[in-house]
């Protein structure tokens, strides 16, 4: 079992490390020094772990618990945490730690990117969707009833600690949340996590397992090089794709959870999305049929989902009208030629796009 700590700088306007490995939230206290203040967000099963964590730290902590998952992401829950932090006095100088999942860590960063025109933020993910996905990147933001993510801001952590023990106790579950989003950053960019899953899938399910800790590891790695280049996600063209790139799977995968009102796990909704933008590459002319059996041969080897209802697409085609990729009224997809070969297809013929979801359905 590796204890080595790795650390991925993050180049991006802010530079910012992020170190991963078993341990690492003991790094916490150096992160937040000089902060008279640190208000503590974290989920109620995380309540014991979060005191702990506070006990650490040499400053006035407010522990803040908030909802787990994606009900938590609503103007209600950030207008009481600001609430909360006006009330216990917090200055600029004052620090925001996210301790949780991606839900958890969105709202904090965003709490921290807006009060008072923005404080330092940590984050310490401790489910494997948060680490690979949420942490990186700095973005924050929150739902409404008409979309996923639709407010919110670039906020760039002063740092991020992924510690793997917190994986430990994940059900298989919940590591499956986290694995559509390692095989989507496969696919976009990395032949070697594909084989990682490949050549044993039940180790990409055993929290103490070399292979996994290596496969998160490059997903890390591949999403902090891929917001290095660009981080509020310029408008992609052609083959030059930037931060839009890690939307792969992910206009038909919010709709998704749109529709199911978030009781649907994001890396669940993500691997039928992935599903379907690997089809329409190939409908499209790009992706061969081989690949997109990869897709649904490496997604289904974990016990992701490749499908979904066949009478959904008319409102699913509605949802994605207001994918953030969106330009007016074009919907836009990031599609592959193949492994790490990007290109934007803009406004795909309609027919197209029901016969390949009809294809998708089950």
């Amino acid at each position: 079992m590796t204890t080595q700590w790795e650390t991925i700088t993050v180049a991006s306007e802010h530079p910012y490390d992020v170190v991963v490995g078993r341990g690492t939230t003991a790094l916490l206290p150096g992160l937040v020094e000089g902060s008279a203040k640190v208000a503590l967000l974290h989920p109620a099963e995380l309540a014991d772990a979060a005191a702990a964590l506070a006990g650490t730290l040499d400053a006035e902590v407010l522990l803040l618990t908030v909802p787990d998952g994606e009900r938590v992401k609503t103007p209600a829950f950030l207008l009481a945490c600001w609430e909360a932090l006006a009330g216990a006095g917090f200055t600029r100088s004052d620090a925001v730690v996210g301790f949780g999942g991606g839900a958890t860590t969105d709202l904090a960063g965003f709490v921290a990117a807006t009060w008072l025109r923005g404080v330092r933020y940590v984050s310490i993910p401790t489910t494997l969707l948060a680490m690979v996905d949420a942490a990186v990147g700095g973005k924050t933001g929150i739902n409404l009833d008409a979309g996923k993510n639709l407010v919110g801001a670039f906020w760039e952590p002063a740092g991020v600690l992924a510690d793997l023990d917190h994986l430990v106790t994940l059900a298989p579950d919940d590591l499956r949340g986290g694995l559509a989003e390692m095989i989507k950053h496969g696919f976009i960019a990395d032949e070697r996590t594909l084989e990682l899953f490949e050549a044993d899938p039940a180790a990409m399910l055993d929290p103490r397992s070399d292979a996994l800790a290596e496969a998160i590891t490059r997903s890390m790695r591949i999403k902090a090089g891929v917001v290095s280049g660009d981080l509020r996600e310029a408008t992609s063209t052609g083959s030059d794709v930037g931060r839009e790139l890690l939307n792969y799977g992910h206009t038909l995968g919010h709709a998704i959870e749109r529709r199911e009102r978030y009781t649907w796990r994001h890396g669940y909704a993500v691997a039928v999305g992935l599903a379907f933008a690997a089809r329409l590459s190939h409908a499209l002319g790009h992706a061969d049929a081989a690949f997109v059996e990869r897709h649904l041969r490496v997604l289904e080897s974990v016990g992701l989902p490749t499908s979904y209802a066949a009478d959904a697409y008319d409102d699913l085609r509605a949802t994605m009208s207001l994918d953030k990729k969106s330009r007016g009224a074009s919907l836009r997809f990031v599609l592959l030629d193949a492994v790490g070969a990007p290109f934007m297809a803009t406004a795909p013929d309609e027919d197209v796009l029901r016969a390949t979801y009809a294809e998708l359905a089950r």
